[in-house]
């Protein structure tokens, strides 16, 4: 009877053993343990961050260093650019020019920045060095009847040369045709007149990088933002290809950021920029509360835009981007507490030079490419003072040297 206890106790811790050992194995084939659940779930995690990284979009500093002007800059009919640096003259073609006794007008759209007046500098500059007289500076202050008034006065005075920028391409078309006609060599900036054909109406449209700067100021929106965020667009509601096209550029740099949001866009007109940029900001962070970010679409209408986000309390969170380096923008970039953060920048005098060769190019009856374009600059605080030095040929204002120094 004893052996026999022994013997059921051990069948007992036998069975026991056995249902121990299959609890086990069924736990490790289930992969409910701790160790081996945490490895795989790391791993699973670790891979996840991996594709959300690649998924937010492109480095955008990459971006900055790979944009190349000549090439983004095209045609009305899809042509690529000609550089800038093969619009220059000979010391016998400047020679020609100077036995010529030439002269010169120039229509502007608008004089109340620092691009438009430095343009004016660089055109009398170099027509000075090649011995053209400049008999005309108009400013038609964004109003297209005005320019059309403006050149018709122009024509008065029987110029060799006009170098003018279109307030508006289509209603000012005439006025250019009818210059045109009159044998005067017509030199655009930034874009031509509807219906006018290169080499028989005008010599060339002499233009600024507007689509790589357009494309700097929203890559540096994604730098800032680190790839994420809510972003409000100024742009300038009107016929004026110029900033169309920066408009479009900064809507292609936005789409290839998944995690960034054109929460909300909003056009202004003139001639008031500053005071229109500002209305338009307000009401937009008014609207749009969580906003990270505004894209501007020049220097002067970014001004309003600073005004805005200051009134609004928000200078510590919200950032700016804009395009042509302005002063009162410069000296905001300057401040290490300023809002704006980045500016896609023209080559502004060098481009007014360019148009000044081109002009004198054409009163020779020689070649020019139908459409030439300037280097854009991509414009931060660390290198502030060479791309003043470059865009105007001239030394900062002491204001934006002082600054850099804080």
């Amino acid at each position: 009877m004893k052996n026999y206890k022994v013997l059921v106790t051990i069948l007992v811790i036998f069975t026991m053993l056995m249902a121990l050992a299959a609890c086990s194995q069924e736990t490790s084939e289930n992969g409910t343990d701790n160790t081996v659940d945490t490895t795989s779930s790391n791993s699973s995690q670790n891979n996840s961050e991996e594709v959300k990284s690649e998924d937010l979009g492109p480095d955008p500093d990459e971006m900055l260093s790979q944009l190349l002007d000549q090439e983004l800059t095209k045609s009305p009919t899809g042509e690529a650019a000609a550089s800038y640096t093969t619009v220059e003259l000979t010391d016998e073609e400047i020679q020609q020019v100077k036995d010529m006794k030439l002269t010169a007008a120039i229509s502007m759209q608008y004089m109340g920045n620092d691009w438009s007046i430095t343009q004016v500098n660089a055109l009398k500059d170099q027509f000075a060095e090649l011995g053209i007289e400049v008999i005309a500076v108009t400013d038609a202050n964004f109003k297209p009847e005005k320019q059309t008034s403006d050149i018709e006065s122009i024509l008065a005075k029987d110029p060799d040369i006009l170098v003018s920028i279109p307030v508006d391409t289509v209603a000012n078309a005439p006025i250019y045709k009818k210059a045109a006609e009159a044998g005067i060599k017509v030199v655009f900036m930034n874009q031509a007149a509807d219906g006018l054909t290169p080499g028989e109406d005008y010599v060339t449209v002499v233009s600024p990088a507007d689509y790589g700067n357009g494309a700097r100021a929203a890559y540096y929106i994604a730098r800032e933002l680190d790839k994420k965020g809510k972003v409000g667009i100024i742009y300038y509601d009107a016929n004026f290809p110029t900033t169309e096209i920066r408009y479009e550029a900064a809507q292609k740099v936005f789409a290839q950021y998944p995690q960034i949001e054109i929460a909300e866009t909003q056009g202004i007109q003139g001639p008031d920029f500053v005071g229109a940029a500002e209305e338009a900001a307000s009401a937009m962070l008014l609207r749009e509360p969580d906003l990270d970010a505004i894209w501007g679409i020049w220097d002067v209408p970014a001004e309003g835009i600073i005004q805005a986000v200051r009134n609004a309390g928000r200078s510590e969170d919200v950032i700016i981007t804009t395009i042509d380096l302005g002063k009162n923008v410069a000296i905001d970039l300057a401040n290490k507490n300023g809002m704006i953060k980045g500016i896609g920048a023209q080559t502004v005098y060098e481009a007014g030079i360019t148009e000044a060769n081109a002009a004198a190019l054409g009163a020779l009856g020689k070649d020019v490419a139908p459409l030439i374009a300037m280097d854009g600059l991509s414009v931060d605080r660390s290198n502030l003072l060479e791309s003043w030095e470059r865009v105007y040929n001239t030394d900062a204002p002491q204001e934006i040297i002082d600054l850099l120094k804080e």
